[in-house]
C-alpha cells in the first residue's frame, strides 16, 4: 500500500475537516429527485428507514431530471437521484457532482387508448410506434419539461422518420402523474416510466400498448453535489445517503417494493438481489 502524503491527499483531508466543521450541525439533507420516484411511492418506503438509520431528515424536491441536475449545479441540493444517463455523465464530467452510483432501473412504456387508433401494438420497436402515431395524427402528450422521460422521448423522435406536429402533439410542462391524467382525459398516447404507470394504472382507462424495446431501458443514478464548488453542501449527508441507498438492505427494499404484486424497480447496486 502506498501511504505517501501527496498534495492531493492533503487537500482532500483539509476539505473533509472543513465539511465536518460546516455540516456537523446540519441534520437536513436536500434530495433533488424525479417525479417518478415520488409518484411511485418508493421514497415513502425508503426515506423513513434512512432517517432512522442516520441523523438526517431528508427534504425531497421532486422535479424533472433536468431541473434536479440544474439544482445540483447551482448548489441548491446536496444529492440528486435522477434517470438520464447521458445527462448524469455530463454532470460528472463538468465537475458538478461526485460519487456517481447506479441504483436501480425500470423501463419506459407507451400507453394510450385501449382501441389503439395508431395501431402501435403491432409495431416491433419504439421508433415505429412513434411513426405510427405521427402518421395517424393521434394526440400525443409530451412532458415537455426536460425530465429524463422527456429526454428519452426526444431521442426517440430524433430517430423517427416523421416529426411532432402542433396539430396533434402537446407539451404539458408537467410531471408524469399529471401527464398521464391529461392523456387519459384526451384519449392520447404518452411515454411514461413503468413505475409511475403502475402507481396510477388502476385509476386510468389507458393501456400499455408498446413495451420491450431495449431503447426503453431506464436506469437511475445517484450523485453527490461536488463540495469543491459549494462548501456549505451537506456532503457527509449526501455520502451517507448514497452509501445507504446502495447497501444490501436498501437494495432489497427496492426489489421488494410492489404495487398490485408488480415490481416497479430492479436494484442495480447489488446485482445478486432478486
Amino acid at each position: 500500500m502506498n501511504n505517501k502524503l501527496t498534495l492531493s491527499n492533503i487537500k482532500h483531508f483539509l476539505l473533509l475537516l472543513l465539511l465536518i466543521s460546516s455540516s456537523a450541525n446540519s441534520d437536513t439533507l436536500r434530495l433533488a429527485t424525479t417525479t417518478s420516484t415520488e409518484n411511485s411511492g418508493l421514497l415513502k418506503v425508503l426515506l423513513p428507514e434512512f432517517e432512522k438509520a442516520s441523523s438526517y431528515k431528508v427534504h425531497v424536491i421532486a422535479v424533472g431530471t433536468g431541473k434536479a441536475l440544474h439544482m445540483g449545479q447551482a448548489g441548491d441540493a446536496d444529492v440528486i437521484l435522477v434517470h438520464s444517463r447521458k445527462a448524469e455523465e455530463k454532470f460528472i464530467a463538468d465537475m458538478h457532482g461526485v460519487n456517481h452510483r447506479s441504483v436501480m432501473y425500470n423501463d419506459f412504456v407507451i400507453v394510450g387508448p385501449e382501441n389503439d387508433p395508431a395501431n402501435i401494438s403491432a409495431t416491433t420497436n419504439a421508433v415505429q410506434a412513434l411513426n405510427n402515431i405521427a402518421r395517424a395524427k393521434v394526440m400525443f402528450i409530451s412532458r415537455g419539461d426536460n425530465s429524463g422521460t422527456h429526454k428519452k422521448e426526444l431521442l426517440l423522435w430524433q430517430s423517427a422518420s416523421t416529426k411532432p406536429d402542433v396539430n396533434w402533439y402537446r407539451e404539458a410542462g408537467q410531471g408524469m402523474g399529471k401527464v398521464l391524467q391529461m392523456a387519459d382525459e384526451l384519449s392520447a398516447y404518452t411515454l411514461t416510466d413503468r413505475g409511475t404507470w403502475l402507481s396510477v394504472a388502476q385509476k386510468s382507462s389507458l393501456k400499455v400498448l408498446f413495451e420491450g424495446d431495449k431503447r426503453l431501458f431506464n436506469p437511475y443514478g445517484v450523485i453527490a453535489v461536488n463540495p469543491d464548488k459549494y462548501h456549505d453542501i451537506n456532503y457527509l449527508g449526501a455520502m451517507s445517503f448514497i452509501a445507504w441507498l446502495t447497501s444490501p438492505k436498501a437494495q432489497q427494499m427496492i426489489a421488494n417494493y410492489r404495487i398490485n404484486n408488480k415490481v416497479l424497480f430492479t436494484p442495480m447496486a447489488v446485482l445478486s438481489i432478486q
